[in-house]
Formats: C-alpha cells, structure tokens, sequence
C-alpha cells in the first residue's frame, strides 16, 4: 500500500520557528533552509509550536520573545516540561535586564534582532548538532 504522503529529508536537522512578525519569520525561514539546509517549519502561534513540539521530532526550537497570547518565556518553560532536551532560541531585538537575562538561562543561546544570517545559521547548526542534557 503506498501513500501520497511526501517524503520528508530525514537527513536535514527540523528547526521549528515561532514568530509573529510576517518579515522577520520569512527571513528566518528563508536563511534556514535556503542556505542552512535545514528542514524549517514556520508558525506565529506559540500554543500550536507547543502542541507540534509535543507531537512530533525537532531537533531545535527557535522562538521570539516577545508574542501575544503566550511569551516567548512561557513556551521555553512548557517546552521544558515537554520536551526537556530540546533545544531552544530565544529572539529579541531588546537586550535583556538582569531579571529577563537570568530567566533566558533556560534557552540554550539568545539571538538579538535584527536577525544577522551568520549568526543564525551558526546558531541553528551548533544547537541541532547536540541536544540538551537532561
């Protein structure tokens, strides 16, 4: 019996992103697979990344920080709970304060805004190359 379904590259790392602004997701979702490679899916939802992060295999999340609905901060800490050897991103085009940046511990890098290609493929390559320690 076969399937219509597409076939998926089972060799590309998966990077979910989670970001609400259109022009900021296209650029990211561009430079991932386009010049990184990766396989990328791309939602501004973050109670749909949650639920897709709970579902099926990424082997790194990369969220914005600051969205409506549910904070970047709110998915890292339920993504912990998840799926607690994932790794996560954190985008922000505000440097974090002290409070902020000590909550951040629990992403495994931040990416400052505007997003800098070199930085987000090196970042998306060195985080899918390993997973958390649990």
């Amino acid at each position: 019996m076969s399937t219509n379904k597409p076939q998926r590259d089972h060799t590309a790392p998966r990077i979910l992103v989670v970001e609400d602004d259109p022009e900021a997701a296209l650029f990211a979702v561009h430079v991932l697979a386009k010049r990184g490679g990766f396989e990328v899916v791309h939602t501004a939802d973050p109670a749909e990344a949650l639920q897709l992060a709970t579902d099926e295999h990424w082997d790194l999340v990369l969220t914005d920080l600051d969205m409506p609905g549910m904070t970047g901060l709110q998915l890292l800490a339920a993504l912990r709970l998840v799926a607690p050897a994932l790794p996560v991103a954190v985008m922000t085009a505000h440097l974090p304060d002290g409070t902020l940046f000590s909550m951040l511990g629990r992403a495994d890098d931040l990416v400052e805004k505007p997003l800098r290609v070199g930085k987000l493929i090196a970042t998306a390559t060195a985080l899918t190359g390993q997973r958390r320690g649990l």
